[in-house]
């Protein structure tokens, strides 16, 4: 038996195929290890390790471009030896590439006369890429060495559509925005490699880079150009649904240049969160703001009127959960135990969704909860101190700011990307892209 994966799930291997796992490691060689490997793929308890990859010479490098030469300049230096294409998308200027000799790369420019959106762009280059694969590259990010065939040998699992590096920083230091950003970016998804799927602990990959089987994107008619933000959420989620593949692969660096003005940063956050809408409609069920288990709710509630009765009832909630638990780990010795440190696990991560919404996502509401009530408004400060506490320690990192500055510009982050989200259910005229869900599990 097997526990892991996000959500976590429990799987019963048959004596043959746990046979195959040995000590850990499983090597496909014929039908019967890649049907058990692709079960351990899809449920997340494994991650790959391919032996085989494509060659670069294989790849077509897109990149979607307006008003940012500089960005492109120092893009172009970096991909020496590669097939470009670059799609000007409108800009002012129109693009002007230096010499092949000075790039030492394959460089074509098509031009659209007017801004049709990075959607549109990628889809044009798409469109004229001739090769099996296509990495898109936003201006300004620059990909850091071996960040091509680190991701090119997840495509030597056929249903692999799609592969995401991380994305880190390219300037950590500028100021203290910046050693936030490099800290907590909203493109960067973190240390630990994962399948991308929509209920996973990876729900989607940012679209400043990917690496893509052509034919699959063609398939699903690339990104969809009505989309102005979350277009790489929705193609994720479309490549999903038609039964590909999708990784992402932190071992792959790619560098981006992060907003780290004030005002432009908050903005970019802000029209970060006006893209729910359109993905609720566009998905419905799929992008709630808040996904905690009913028994979760029920028992931070009960422990959050501080009374006895309360901390009673809170208990009787965990013990029935725990009960509930422990018949489903009934095969594994001590399933008490393992029932205990799944329920705290699922408590603790369930409580911290649960502040992270607060004041993220509804902090309109928790604004005007705490104005009407003191017990409220005492609540609400400890756990938003609390929260942003906690994501510091996650996050943190050597020469990373200091926990209040952290906590401040955390809550700054989470007021922006929450006015986004709700500024775009207002001008959808619909609540489905706030409307949270309690699972009975």
């Amino acid at each position: 038996m097997l526990i892991g994966g996000s959500p976590a799930r429990l799987l019963r291997l048959a004596p043959e195929a746990a046979e195959m796992i040995g000590d850990g490691y499983l090597e496909v060689t014929d039908p019967k290890s890649a049907v058990v490997a692709r079960r351990l793929l899809d449920s997340g308890v494994a991650n790959p390790r391919p032996r085989l990859l494509p060659s670069p010479d294989e790849v077509t490098v897109v990149v979607p471009l307006h008003n940012n030469p500089d960005g492109l300049a120092r893009l172009l230096a970096a991909l020496r030896g590669h097939t470009v294409i670059v799609v000007d998308d409108g800009s002012d200027v129109p693009v002007q590439i230096p010499s092949n000799k000075a790039t030492r790369s394959r460089v074509t420019v098509l031009r659209h006369d007017r801004k049709q959106g990075p959607a549109a762009a990628r889809n044009a280059g798409l469109r004229a890429a001739a090769t099996d694969f296509v990495a898109f590259l936003d201006s300004d990010v620059v990909p850091r060495s071996g960040w091509l065939e680190v991701m090119l040998g997840h495509f030597s699992d056929p249903e692999v559509a799609l592969v995401a590096p991380r994305i880190v920083a390219l300037d950590p230091e500028t100021n203290a925005l910046a050693r936030y950003e490099h800290t907590r970016s909203s493109l960067d998804l973190g240390r630990r490699e994962a399948a991308v799927q929509s209920q996973g602990s990876v729900t989607y990959v940012p679209s400043a880079a990917l690496l893509v089987r052509r034919r699959a994107l063609m398939a699903e008619e690339g990104f969809d150009e009505s989309m102005q933000v979350a277009e790489d959420v929705d193609l994720c989620w479309r490549l999903e649904r038609a039964g590909w593949r999708l990784r992402y692969e932190p071992a792959a660096h790619v560098a981006h240049d992060h907003r780290v003005a004030f005002g432009s940063w908050f903005g970019r956050k802000l029209f970060y969160g006006t893209g729910a809408a359109a993905l609720s409609e566009r998905h419905p069920g799929a992008v709630p703001p808040l996904s905690v288990p009913s028994w979760t709710v029920l028992a931070v509630v009960l422990f959050g009127t501080c009374t006895k009765w309360g901390l009673l009832g809170g208990l009787l909630t965990m013990g029935t959960a725990l009960t509930r638990l422990r018949r489903v780990f009934g095969g594994l010795d001590n399933p008490t135990r393992i029932a205990a440190i799944y329920l705290a696990r699922g408590f603790f991560a369930g409580l911290w969704r649960l502040s992270s919404a607060m004041c993220r996502h509804y902090w309109p509401v928790t604004l005007i909860a705490m104005l009407a009530s003191r017990r409220v408004r005492r609540i609400a400060l400890t756990m938003a101190a609390a929260d942003g506490l906690a994501d510091w320690f996650t996050h943190r990192d050597s020469g990373g700011l200091d926990p209040v500055r952290y906590v401040a510009y955390k809550r700054l982050d989470d007021i922006a990307y929450g006015t986004g989200l709700w500024l775009g259910a207002f001008r959808a005229r619909s609540l489905a892209s706030l409307k949270p869900t309690m699972p009975m599990r």
